[in-house]
């Protein structure tokens, strides 16, 4: 099944994979709800799911995919090369993840590769991955610490920070809390000065560790 809110782009793969064997897309959605309604109605093997969408976005609605339909596999299929989306894409149980420039052969290797049951992170997405989790600071947080941190943070900062785990970018968290795109970011910039953390990689970790 393919979810994405361009049309041209949904176009664009059903051309580039019609003539496939053993691959039938049986269905669309062009956000993240309507891939849940859609989910439940075809029962796919395989999502490929875009990362920013209006509503729910890729990243939440995986999330909801892994714990609602753990048999359904998720693969991102984003324009987004930063190592937060595919932090964040990683931590909410997505399957793999490939960029929209990726040629026909490697999209196609990511979701058989998917579709059989293991994981798939191209070379250039698995070196960003790495960056992210070694040496662009994902500690592991004890719970303990981390508890204390979130009670520095105030009540929008906490809801901010939700969003944040759910892979919403800052244009999209303005949208939905009805606030500026300068406030949303110095809110971010809060954040990680009072919780001592040096980028948003860091704070998602430490939201997930809790349970955001």
């Amino acid at each position: 099944m393919l979810v994405d809110d361009h049309e041209v782009v949904r176009k664009g793969m059903k051309f580039l994979l019609e003539d496939e064997e053993n691959l039938e897309i049986i269905g669309e959605a062009s956000d993240g709800e309507e891939a849940l309604q859609r989910i439940e109605e075809l029962k796919p093997n395989l999502v490929l799911l875009d990362v920013n969408m209006p509503g729910m976005n890729g990243i939440e609605a995986a999330k909801k995919i892994s714990a609602n339909y753990p048999a359904v596999r998720v693969l991102i299929f984003s324009m987004h090369n930063d190592p937060d989306y595919i932090v964040n894409s990683v931590t909410n149980g997505v399957d793999g993840y490939i960029l929209k420039d990726a040629e026909k052969e490697e999209i196609l290797k990511a979701m058989k590769t998917v579709h059989r049951g293991e994981k798939y992170f191209p070379p250039n997405v698995s070196a960003l991955l790495v960056s992210a989790l070694q040496g662009g600071g994902m500690p592991k947080v004890k719970s303990k610490r981390s508890a204390s941190v979130l009670d520095k943070l105030s009540k929008k900062e906490k809801e901010i920070l939700k969003f944040i785990a759910q892979g919403m970018s800052s244009k999209d968290i303005a949208l939905r809390l009805t606030l500026s795109i300068r406030t949303v970011s110095n809110h971010r910039a809060n954040m990680l000065k009072k919780t001592g953390l040096n980028n948003t990689a860091e704070l998602v970790r430490m939201a997930t560790n809790e349970g955001f």
